[in-house]
């Protein structure tokens, strides 16, 4: 997980990645997309490589480049479990519901009392 988060903390990186969702790409249709140098794009390509996230097929004198999902799935684990709510917040909720119960059953059991003191005093 830490070769891939470290892969796609590069925005380079990143939008090699994204380039590569639609359809495989050659090294130079990747490096045409870039102001940077070819040699510059063909080292975030072999860390691309190297953590998983792309791999690499040889078309005649080309090197064609897809995109790999699968080692993203851990790190999206990991985000997700880092993103939901903890055990605590469901405990919390259920917590104020009971506060809020309570609050109610004893604004309800003095509304009948008072109503029974008024009874009893008019009947006085």
């Amino acid at each position: 997980m830490d070769e891939v988060a470290g892969a796609i903390a590069d925005p380079v990186r990143r939008e090699i990645l994204l380039m590569l969702r639609d359809e495989p790409l050659s090294a130079g249709q990747i490096a045409d997309r870039f102001a940077i140098s070819r040699p510059a794009v063909s080292r975030h390509l072999r860390v691309l490589r190297e953590a998983g996230l792309v791999r690499d097929t040889a078309d005649g004198r080309h090197r064609m480049y897809a995109l790999v999902t699968a080692p993203l799935d851990e790190l999206a684990g990991w985000l997700e479990r880092l993103t939901r709510p903890s055990g605590w917040h469901h405990r919390l909720d259920a917590l104020e519901t009971e506060v809020y119960r309570t609050r109610r059953e004893r604004r309800t059991s003095a509304d009948r009392s008072r109503a029974t003191d008024r009874s009893q005093k008019e009947t006085a």
